[in-house]
């Protein structure tokens, strides 16, 4: 593990003294929890083929950003589900609207 610059220093040291409190209300960290709470529960496995040039893209990309690569593919499939993945359109235009569906989840008419 690294050691952690002069920021990161300062700001453990600040948390350790009891210097550093919470601007969240307790309404939103309520809702925050619930959040985590529902995100972190995985109780299904599924098992897909992948090329073995995707899988290794994904791998690349997965160390670049310093998690396991199974953690970045739940995290892109749970993005795209709840409407934050956004195809990039080239020519800078803007996003397809979403229209929602029966379950409430944004959803594109062309996927």
């Amino acid at each position: 593990m690294t050691q952690p610059d002069s920021l990161e220093a300062d700001l453990v040291e600040a948390y350790e003294a009891g210097k550093l409190k919470s601007v969240a209300s307790k309404a939103e960290l309520s809702r925050l929890r619930a959040a985590a709470r529902a995100t972190a529960i995985k109780d299904r496995r599924v098992n897909i083929r992948l090329s073995a040039g995707d899988l290794q893209d994904i791998q690349v990309k997965a160390l670049a950003e310093g998690m396991p690569y199974q953690t970045l593919i739940a995290s892109i499939l749970h993005k795209y589900v709840t409407g934050r993945l956004e195809e990039r359109k080239s020519g800078g235009s803007a996003p397809a609207p979403k229209a929602k569906t029966p379950t409430g989840r944004s959803s594109r008419s062309d996927a």
